[in-house]
């Protein structure tokens, strides 16, 4: 890349106006003028080529090309700060917005206390949580953090680090049973109807370690497939298929008698959760500081 000497001239500006909310207050904060804020950020645009925000009297509102500056912008002035920090002695303390994405079923059974602990423990933190179940780029979407769960996670130049284990369970509910009668094997589970996730690569082939300690792989007939576990557990209890499921997305369903757990003879499948980060190196104080605070909650 060519030598630019202008390169971050304008950025701390540009985040300041965001972070603040307006031009105005990003004066006040900054100790300038309005009309100063106003030509760096019309300067900026016009250095980069492309508008930041939309900007009216009374609002102003990032565009898609300012979405993606800002997320970037923010990381380095964080950066910046953190190493100024360490330069002059002190100890780097977390700040910023911290944008994690994570599972909806696992964000309700195992991080909402978590979270609640973290922003009291770090004030200057800011979090930003996606709940959803589906794959999204970490890099392109602007993610700190992804937390996943996963037999296996998907071969990747990310760092994972596991966070939390639990177990598949195999599980139907009394009505499907004695409608449909009871798999003795994982071999009977293809004569049956089948809830699957649809967000796994092979979400109607499970693979089973019988007794004998041999893995067994049967494709399952996908009656009902979604991405939604909350939906999936409410269609197994109501009678309408076969599921697997983590055992931590359950409330209570197996001791209510609302489901019954099946082959449980089979060893259970292992599924792991896992805090994903982009890299080891030059990694922010907010992220570190969560991936050290998940880790100990939950081993704890």
């Amino acid at each position: 890349m060519a030598f630019d000497s202008q390169l971050l001239d304008g950025m701390v500006i540009f985040v300041e106006v965001i972070n603040s909310g307006s031009f105005t207050q990003a004066a006040l904060t900054s100790g300038h003028s309005t009309s100063y804020i106003s030509k760096e950020i019309n300067k900026l645009e016009s250095r980069l080529g492309v508008r930041l925000m939309q900007r009216t009297t009374r609002s102003l509102s990032l565009t898609p090309e300012g979405e993606v500056y800002f997320q970037q912008c923010q990381q380095i002035i964080d950066d910046a700060e953190q190493a100024h920090s360490i330069l002059s002695g002190g100890q780097a303390q977390p700040k910023g917005t911290l944008r994690i994405s994570c599972p909806t079923s696992f964000a309700m059974a195992k991080m909402q206390t978590l979270f609640s602990d973290f922003i009291n423990l770090y004030p200057e933190v800011n979090l930003e949580l996606d709940l959803n179940n589906r794959k999204v780029d970490m890099i392109a979407d602007g993610f700190d953090v992804l937390i996943r769960a996963s037999q296996q996670l998907d071969d990747s130049s990310l760092i994972s680090r596991k966070i939390y284990s639990s177990e598949g369970v195999i599980i139907a509910a009394p009505s499907y049973l004695e409608k449909y009668g009871t798999p003795k094997n994982a071999e009977d589970l293809s004569q049956h109807q089948a809830i699957t996730y649809s967000h796994l690569k092979n979400h109607n082939l499970w693979s089973l370690t019988n007794p004998d300690g041999q893995v067994e792989s049967v494709k399952v007939n996908s009656r009902v497939q979604t991405n939604s576990s909350e939906l999936e557990i409410s269609l197994c209890v109501a009678g309408h298929g076969v599921m697997l499921m983590p055992r931590f997305n359950l409330n209570g369903e197996i001791e209510r008698g609302e489901l019954v757990e099946l082959l449980t003879e089979y060893q259970r499948p292992e599924i792991n959760v896992y805090v994903v980060y982009p890299s080891r190196k030059h990694m922010s104080a907010k992220v570190r500081c969560f991936i050290d605070f998940v880790c100990n909650q939950l081993a704890s």
